[in-house]
């Protein structure tokens, strides 16, 4: 019997071979250098960009001063006193008139020259802001004799009314008679607004 010899076949290439080839086909090999390493060409400098042109300014306008851009208009808070509660539902007026919100954090102001209790309240506020709490007892003391004698008791609502507390502030009335009465005061704060 005669042995079927057949001939060795050509090896398969892979079906991405044709596309490779192809490739390798059309690219253009770099030059070397004398060191031996691989010379790459130098980028093309980029075109210098367009002048721009110059605004077309009207001659009645070159003649003129250029204006000032105005402020930005703030209205300007109003003043706080006791019990006007102008800026709250009723609910929560109420509440902090009868001494029914939660009182989160007290600062007692007795024994403190002005000075010393102005930076205390500032500290205080600033920081109970931080902390997110919302109702505090500020007690100022009735002060000796008159009823209007008491020094903090006559500040502490100016100082309420001035920056950086204003802005903090929402409301302030006096205190209960169990929280000190008209020796001390409730404050609502304002809620704290997470930054972006």
């Amino acid at each position: 019997m005669a042995e079927d010899r057949h001939r060795p076949s050509r090896p398969r290439l892979p079906p991405d071979m044709d596309l490779w080839q192809r490739v390798a086909r059309e690219v253009t090999p770099l030059r070397r250098n004398r060191i031996g390493g691989v010379a790459v060409p130098e980028p093309e400098p980029a075109p210098p960009p367009p002048e721009p042109a110059p605004p077309k300014a009207r001659p009645e306008r070159l003649l003129q001063p250029r204006a000032l851009p105005r402020p930005v208009a703030t209205e300007p808070r109003p003043s706080l006193s006791h019990g006007s509660l102008a800026d709250l539902d009723r609910r929560t007026a109420q509440r902090l008139q009868r001494g029914r919100l939660p009182i989160e954090a007290t600062l007692d102001l007795h024994g403190l020259n002005q000075a010393a209790a102005h930076e205390a309240l500032n500290g205080f506020i600033a920081r109970s802001e931080a902390l997110g709490r919302r109702c505090v007892l500020i007690v100022t003391g009735k002060g000796l004799g008159r009823e209007e004698s008491g020094v903090l008791r006559r500040q502490v609502p100016h100082w309420l009314n001035q920056a950086p507390l204003r802005q903090r502030v929402l409301a302030f009335d006096y205190a209960r008679p169990e929280h000190g009465g008209q020796g001390a005061l409730y404050l609502l704060l304002k809620r704290r607004r997470e930054k972006p």
